[in-house]
């Protein structure tokens, strides 16, 4: 991800005075290394980072974990080289709740869709799912169904990055199904 993106996921990060963040995706670690930043800035107690990538050694020969080793990031941080798919609801299952979360992961629409669908129960009322790369219309589509089903709202964040605020959870009605279609968020 480029610098300019990372700086703000940082600082939005910051601004929530964010303590727990679950990162779908590491790949070379640049997002994992500004998350890891905005957690030590919130300060203690007890800064956690769930990072999320079954391709982290067969892909990226290990280049994002080497990178959180060298700043010093590993004992804030969980790592699963699984699926999200997996590991989601094996962490809702444990109780995890979260203040934000990060999606760089899969581009496959059901994949995003799956994704968010958990974090919507991991990440606490009020709290932000960041994305990446939403100009993909499966990554696209897929947030837009929680914007007009779940009432997910907008959030300014600088660069291509796009945010949602999370509402009071809630259920909808079966026949309160609105139909999406791929926008531009």
């Amino acid at each position: 991800m480029p610098v300019g993106d990372c700086d703000a996921l940082r600082e939005v990060l910051i601004a929530e005075g964010a303590r727990t963040v679950i990162e779908i995706g590491l790949a070379y670690g640049s997002s994992a290394l500004a998350i890891g930043e905005a957690l030590c800035s919130t300060g203690p107690p007890n800064p956690s980072h769930i990072v999320i990538d079954p391709f982290q050694a067969s892909a990226f020969d290990n280049v994002g974990l080497e990178a959180l080793e060298a700043a010093g990031l590993m004992a804030q941080t969980t790592f699963f080289e699984e699926p999200s798919s997996s590991v989601l609801p094996r962490v809702l299952g444990e109780g995890f709740t979260a203040d934000a979360a990060f999606v760089d992961g899969s581009h496959r629409f059901h994949e995003v869709f799956v994704d968010l669908y958990f974090l919507r129960k991991l990440v606490r009322p009020g709290g932000l799912i960041i994305l990446d790369d939403v100009e993909w219309p499966s990554v696209a589509a897929a947030l837009h169904y929680f914007d007009l089903n779940l009432g997910w709202q907008p959030v300014a964040i600088e660069g291509r990055l796009t945010a949602r605020r999370l509402p009071e959870p809630f259920e909808p009605s079966f026949s309160d199904f609105i139909p999406f279609i791929p926008v531009n968020p």
